[in-house]
Parts: structure tokens; C-alpha cells; sequence
């Protein structure tokens, strides 16, 4: 049976695909705490960040266990299966598929032997040098696939666990200082052994990653607000290019590589909650003077400002206190709605099955409207929203997107539609307003948008709206997210031949940027 999406946003039409999360990433050393527990909530708080599949990993010093399943973090476990999964230290895993399939086999944490025990990974981010990692893998253990790999796993972040192996002389901290400068791309990295926790984030900081103090442990996470949702305080970001490893002895830290810092500017749009910090700067301040920029750079006479919930509501503030036009809710979310098994049929797709918005009448008819966003991909959502609220009564639909037109995909976690799809590639912006049947449409300019975030453009990746990608991007042949799943690669079929041979994403077109 096909699975719903699974997706938190607030796409109007079933099935319409949006600009997907990164998954989130977290992991605790704390002696004498449930870390299970702890780690459970720490994923409850990234679980906007993917919501394919969900799984924990513990260590009680002796044995590592893993438990993952496909589904929401509240779906895969319950008090029994937390109350199974005892030790010191924990990491844990939600995820979106940036590479690989949406199957179990795919769920993290991934599991693999090392020289001298287990070790369990989860990955934040994508990488853009996994057929060169695959070579590699051939290179060190033969053609034959093992681990993870034998047992169906096509995703990058098996070939780091594969990689992480290592030999009799060396421990994973030296083997992991080995591996981790052959990555490229983009990786928030969380990884145990029986006795040690880690993290490292990619030389580029493309992904946020943080670390956390506890009475008696530590923390590291995706975001500052799985922090707060387990009592941490925040200590600092792991920085780009480092490793921190957490035991019995404390924390230390190592360079792996020079930082490069080039963070996802689409994070302070999207992808993070507007409750965490990035870079000091809170998403919620930077999402606000978004809408504020807006106001400025394309004002319009109208009666009120309505936010499409959640992601467009702190530039819909923004752009009401600074138009002085007034604010008001004029869609009403269902808060429930975040994965639906039930695909509807095109006979109720034509009765307008609502299933996560629908409009307030008494509050829009026969009012001129601001509907504020974050952004525009295929444009399907947004045409569908103007139709239900001019059906409802609205006077004007003028609509305000908080991030420039996204015209090129994205190699390195976020899961954007194809270039061909992308509404904004071929059209401009009064052509797009025009194909989504609003009276206006205006999008932040690039630079508002980066002097909302209050960092300098050369330290933000903006690829999805320039084309111009910081790391970079090997042959299009040896670019996709279904690479592994190709059959004639070094590493042969999986032992269980789930192998489909299925083309790259957006590689072509992404390599013909300006």
C-alpha cells in the first residue's frame, strides 16, 4: 500500500511535493539519565525535519542496540520499546530521503562492524562524492557489499559506516579523522561505539549542528530547540570542519578541516523551526524582518495581512507591522494532519478535499488580502490557495514570498522538485502571478533576504537561488540520489536484489548554472 508523504506543511493538495526537509540528528552521553527517553524527545523536536522514518540507537558499554522503523517518532516507539533501549549514551535519527529510497532498509540509524566493536551512525545533509566513496568502499573491502550495503541500504550514509570499519590499528576516533576528510557535500554527522559519542559537521557548515550541556552528559543536535525541549543548555555550534568526541573523559575536539562557512540560507526560510538560533540569530527575528523587507520592496494597498500557516506566519507579522496593514488569521490549519495513508481519489481531489487548510469566510469576504509565504516551487499550492480564497469572498489576492524564486535544486539535503518543474525557472515573477491567478505577486529580493539573517552573503549558500553552488558538484553520471541503487556499480546488487536501476534527480540542468 502506498504511504502517505508524511509531510508537516501546508500544502493544500494531496500528493503536491514541496521543498523537503534534511532530517534531524541528535545524541546524548549521560550516565544515570534515561537517554532513550531523552533522545526520544530530542527527535519529537526535529521532527520537522523528516518524517519518513525514526530510529534510536543506545549503548549500555557493553552491547549497542538499534530500533527504527518507518514513521512518524510518535508511531515507531512506545514506553516498552524506550524502556528496552538502556545505556549512557544514545543518538537517535529522523528522517526525510535526500539519497536512497523510503524504505526501512534506509532508516537510521545505520549499524556496522568495526575493529574493535559496533558502531551506529546518523547523517544530516547529503554527500556529493558518493560514487568516488563507492570506488573507495571497493577499493578497501572488495566488491562484494557488506553490512548495511549487503542487506539493501542504498543511501550515502551506509558507505561512511562501511568506510568507518577502519583496521586493527586504529579506533574509530582515528579511523573517523581518516574518513571524514574523503566526505563532500553536506554532513551533520552523529556516531557511538559502545563507549563514545561524536559529531562532525562538514568543513562548508552547510547544515546547523549544536551542542548542549546536562547536569550529568552532554547533548548535540540538529537544532537549538531539541536543546531546549530536553532541559540543555546551549554551549555553542559544532563548528565546520570538526569532530568532538564525548566519554568517560570528558569532551575534546579536533580538526578535521579549514572552515569554510557556507550555511543553507533556506534554513532561516524553511527548513528550521523559528524557535531555534543559527549563526546567534534567532529564525523567528530573521523570518519577521523577511516580511518586513517584503513590505518595503513591494507595498500594496489592501485590507489584511494573512499568513499561510505555519511557515509564512513571522513574515506576515513583519510585513503588517511594517505596511501597517492589519494582521489577521484568515486560514485555519488542521493541527492534526501530518501523514495520511489514504491517497483521495480524483473524484474527491474535484470535490476540494481540504485536508489541512481551509479559509475563515467572515474574516476574508469581500476584503483586498496580503497572503504572505515562504516560497514558491511548483506553484500547484499556491494556485489552488488563491482559487479557495477568492471562492470564499476575497475582494484581491496579492501575493508576498519570503524567499526569492527558487530556479535550481539542491544537492546537499533539501529535496526540491526537478529544474524542469520549478515554476520560477522559466517564467518571471508578473508570469508566475499570473499562471497562480493573483492580482500581484512579489518575491523578497536576494539581497533583503540575506540582510534579514544579518550574515554576509559569502558565508550562505544560495544555490537553490543563484545556480551557484559552493561545493562542488562531480559529473552529472556520478550525481543522483538513487545512485547506490544502480545495479553495475563496483559494489554489485544487494545480497536481497531490492537493486532498481532509476536515474539521478536535477543533475543535467543543475550543472548548466550561470
Amino acid at each position: 500500500m502506498a504511504r502517505g508523504d508524511g509531510r508537516l506543511t501546508h500544502d493544500l493538495l494531496p500528493g503536491e511535493k514541496g521543498p523537503q526537509d534534511a532530517c534531524g540528528v541528535f545524541g546524548v552521553w549521560a550516565p544515570g539519565e534515561e537517554v532513550a527517553k531523552l533522545t526520544y524527545f530530542g527527535l519529537y523536536a526535529l521532527q520537522h525535519r523528516g518524517q519518513e522514518s525514526a530510529g534510536i540507537a543506545t549503548s549500555n558499554g557493553e552491547q549497542l542496540l538499534v530500533y527504527k522503523d518507518m514513521g512518524l517518532v510518535s508511531q515507531v516507539f512506545d514506553e516498552t520499546a524506550l524502556n528496552a533501549l538502556t545505556g549512557h549514551l544514545a543518538i537517535g535519527h529522523t528522517r526525510y530521503s535526500t539519497t536512497g529510497a523510503s524504505t526501512w532498509e534506509n532508516a537510521q540509524p545505520t549499524l556496522g562492524a568495526t575493529a574493535g566493536g559496533t558502531v551506529a551512525l546518523g547523517h544530516n545533509g547529503n554527500l556529493t562524492n558518493t560514487a568516488e566513496l563507492v570506488d573507495l568502499v571497493a577499493e578497501r573491502y572488495g566488491s562484494k557489499r557488506r553490512g548495511e550495503l549487503a542487506r539493501g541500504n542504498t543511501t550515502d550514509t551506509a558507505l561512511v559506516t562501511a568506510l568507518l570499519a577502519g583496521d586493527p590499528d586504529h579506533t574509530l576516533e582515528a579511523t573517523a579523522m581518516e574518513v571524514l576528510p574523503l566526505l563532500r557535500g553536506a554532513f551533520c554527522l552523529v556516531f557511538m561505539d559502545e563507549h563514545t559519542l561524536y559529531a562532525a559537521r562538514d568543513p562548508h557548515g552547510v547544515h546547523p549542528m549544536v551542542l548542549g550541556r546536562l547536569e550529568r552528559g552532554w547533548v548535540v543536535a540538529s537544532e537549538s530547540a531539541a536543546l531546549d525541549i530536553v532541559g540543555a543548555s546551549f554551549v555553542r555550534e559544532v563548528e565546520p570542519g570538526e569532530l568532538i568526541t564525548i566519554d568517560a573523559d570528558g569532551l575534546r575536539s579536533q580538526r578535521f578541516a579549514a572552515a569554510t562557512p557556507t550555511g543553507c540560507v533556506f534554513e532561516y526560510v524553511y527548513l528550521a523551526r523559528p524557535d531555534t538560533a543559527i549563526a546567534g540569530r534567532s529564525v523567528h527575528a530573521v523570518r519577521v524582518e523577511m516580511g518586513r523587507t517584503l513590505a518595503r520592496e513591494f507595498p500594496v494597498e489592501a485590507d489584511l495581512v494573512i499568513p499561510v500557516p505555519e511557515s509564512g506566519t513571522p513574515a506576515a507579522i513583519g510585513y503588517a507591522a511594517e505596511s501597517g496593514i492589519r494582521y489577521a488569521q484568515g486560514l485555519t490549519k488542521n493541527a492534526y494532519v501530518g501523514r495520511t495513508f489514504i491517497q483521495p481519489s480524483q473524484t474527491l481531489r474535484q470535490l476540494g478535499i481540504r485536508l489541512k487548510l481551509n479559509p475563515l469566510r467572515e474574516v476574508i469576504r469581500g476584503q483586498r488580502l496580503v497572503v504572505v509565504d515562504d516560497s514558491i516551487v511548483r506553484g500547484n499550492t499556491q494556485r489552488a490557495l488563491v482559487r479557495m480564497l477568492r471562492e470564499a469572498g476575497a475582494a484581491e489576492v496579492h501575493v508576498r514570498i519570503s524567499s526569492p524564486p527558487v530556479k535550481w535544486p539542491c544537492f546537499y539535503g533539501i529535496d526540491f522538485a526537478t529544474r524542469a518543474e520549478l515554476i520560477a525557472t522559466g517564467l518571471s515573477a508578473e508570469e508566475v502571478g499570473r499562471s497562480i491567478g493573483a492580482d500581484s505577486l512579489g518575491y523578497i529580493s536576494l539581497e533583503g533576504m540575506v540582510a534579514a539573517t544579518e550574515q554576509p552573503a559569502a558565508q550562505l549558500c544560495m544555490a537553490c537561488f543563484t545556480g551557484r553552488y559552493p561545493i562542488e558538484l562531480p559529473p552529472a553520471a556520478r550525481l543522483g540520489r538513487n545512485l547506490l541503487e544502480q545495479s553495475e556499480l563496483p559494489l554489485g546488487a544487494p545480497e536481497d536484489g531490492l537493486a532498481t536501476l532509476m536515474s539521478g534527480v536535477g543533475g543535467v540542468g543543475a550543472l548548466d548554472h550561470p
